[in-house]
């Protein structure tokens, strides 16, 4: 069973720039799409970028233009590279990953977008 592993949170302030990192136990070739989903307190956990085994990316308004999904399949490795952080992007953050028969989640990584 594939296990991944979320690392790259932190504190950064407004404006500033984050690279995640979602490592897999295994190949992720299993997976047709990955993604990071996001939580903040007291709020329900949403998409916050997703990419298929195609390369196509998708993501919410509120992360377009900002948020850049990438995965390395060689590496088993799948980043979410986010510039001009806002408060409002404060949360835990959690990879996951799709199969034809199970979904896959990460512990999370807390991003904290704060002055």
């Amino acid at each position: 069973q594939v296990q991944l592993v979320e690392s790259g949170g932190g504190l950064v302030q407004p404006g500033g720039s984050l690279r995640l990192t979602c490592a897999a136990s295994g190949s992720i070739f299993s997976f047709y799409a990955m993604g990071w989903s996001r939580q903040a307190p007291g709020m329900q956990r949403s998409l916050a970028a997703s990419i298929l085994n195609s390369g196509r990316t998708d993501y919410p308004d509120s992360a377009k233009g900002r948020f850049t999904i990438s995965r390395d399949s060689a590496k088993n490795t799948v980043y979410l590279h986010m510039n001009s952080l806002k408060p409002e992007d404060t949360a835990i953050y959690y990879c996951w990953g799709s199969t034809t028969n199970d979904d896959y989640w990460g512990q999370g990584t807390q991003v904290t977008v704060s002055s």
